[in-house]
């Protein structure tokens, strides 16, 4: 009987070790789950902060983008609008060459035809007309090139 009550006091004192710690593990568990709980709470913030983050930097982006692209839409307008004016200066050049040379061989024949004079000055007008209008175009190019510089020189003055 002694050795069944010095087993069943051994029994009850294993068993409330055990319980103890059980109690322990369940208390540890209780704050590593509490403290796992806040850790992915600060998280969730975090990622919706980089989420927010993301998101204005990807509108401005676009907003950038979108200003580029109409800028170099406008460049290429300019320059289309330049080479054509070229192109015309070109022509009238080739005009006002060619009413020369034909105004030269009537001079040197002897021959002063008055159509042949106001041709000449005719191609030369237009050839004057096409050299201001490309002259206006470059200015364009130019001031569409040097706007944005200026602006943000300007910017960056104020700041």
């Amino acid at each position: 009987m002694n050795d069944i009550e010095e087993l069943q006091r051994r029994i009850t004192a294993a068993m409330d070790r055990v319980a103890y710690g059980l109690e322990q593990l369940s208390g540890a568990a209780s704050g590593d789950v509490a403290e796992v709980t806040r850790a992915l709470e600060d998280e969730k913030l975090a990622n919706a902060q980089l989420s927010e983050r993301m998101r204005v930097l990807t509108d401005r982006q676009e907003q950038e983008l979108g200003a580029l692209k109409e800028a170099t839409e406008t460049t290429a307008s300019r320059t289309q609008e330049l080479d054509l004016e070229l192109q015309r200066l070109r022509k009238a050049n080739a005009e006002l060459r060619q009413s020369n040379q034909a105004l030269r061989t009537a001079n040197e024949a002897g021959v002063g035809e008055p159509h042949l004079i106001n041709k000449s000055m005719m191609a030369e007008l237009e050839a004057l007309r096409a050299i201001r209008a490309a002259d206006v175009s470059e200015t364009n190019v130019i001031i569409d090139a040097l706007t944005p510089l200026v602006s943000s020189a300007a910017t960056g003055e104020d700041a």
